[in-house]
């Protein structure tokens, strides 16, 4: 699995893993770097079966699938405590290894994630399944767009994004992945045991993410033990690339506050 590692060179910083949502790319985190990376060793990664990660899924791949194989890159690079952003499907990631595996997960960061199936996200994933069995690959990628980000960050950076969408295109994932990975977050059910999810978490949602209602992650904050839930009115899907220093800054306050309190005691 493709891994990078950035940010502080000490071996004594906190070591913090960001997974990415439905791409999987390391690459989507690039607006954290400078910001986030002062303080801590992030690990970046693709998700098996994406990007510079190849792999051929096997059928019934799941996210505890996901979460098994970072599992095994973390044992690996000898990673037995860490901090964990998770995307949307990333934040499913961290959802199961802050079950299955608490002395892992020290902070967790879910960002425009959610607990269990929502109808509106499921209505618009089948409409990605039927671009990808019946379009041309740039149809998916524009559908994309569509979802990611505010319509008014499209208009003003559309130069940006047909050349992302260039290369994208020239880089095309392997169908039948993209089709399992898709599958699994649309399966993924977790909401009867948020209450057994200890970490410490910010939840963090926006109110114009038109893939995932900002509602999932409020019942998140809800249900978490020891979890403080974070709104904000702009920003879309991918509000780490679209309000970048908002969103760097939220991070960092929340991590940050609780090392403090962490080293306190």
């Amino acid at each position: 699995m493709h891994y990078e590692w950035h940010g502080s060179q000490l071996d004594s910083a906190p070591v913090l893993v960001c997974s990415s949502g439905l791409g999987g790319s390391a690459h989507y985190w690039k607006g954290q770097l400078a910001t986030l990376g002062k303080d801590y060793r992030i690990l970046l990664y693709d998700h098996a079966g994406t990007g510079r990660s190849p792999a051929t899924l096997p059928n019934g791949y799941s996210i505890e699938h996901m979460a098994n194989e970072l599992l095994n890159l973390l044992a690996s690079l000898s990673v037995t405590r860490c901090n964990f952003i998770g995307h949307a499907l990333g934040g499913l990631v961290g959802l199961v290894l802050a079950k299955t595996q608490p002395e892992l997960i020290n902070k967790l960061v879910l960002v425009n994630a959610w607990s269990q199936p929502n109808p509106h996200t499921l209505r618009c994933f089948a409409i990605r399944k039927a671009l990808l069995a019946n379009c041309e690959p740039q149809m998916f990628l524009q559908m994309q767009a569509l979802i990611l980000y505010p319509p008014d960050y499209i208009a003003r950076h559309i130069s940006e994004l047909e050349q992302e969408e260039a290369h994208m295109l020239a880089n095309f994932p392997n169908q039948a992945n993209l089709l399992k990975r898709i599958d699994a977050l649309s399966q993924f059910d977790i909401d009867a045991s948020l209450a057994q999810i200890q970490a410490r978490t910010l939840v963090y949602a926006n109110k114009d993410d038109v893939l995932v209602p900002w509602q999932q992650s409020q019942h998140l904050a809800d249900k978490l033990p020891n979890a403080q839930f974070r709104l904000f009115d702009y920003g879309g899907h991918a509000s780490s690339v679209t309000t970048p220093n908002i969103f760097n800054s939220t991070i960092l306050t929340f991590l940050s506050t609780q090392q403090q309190a962490a080293q306190a005691v």
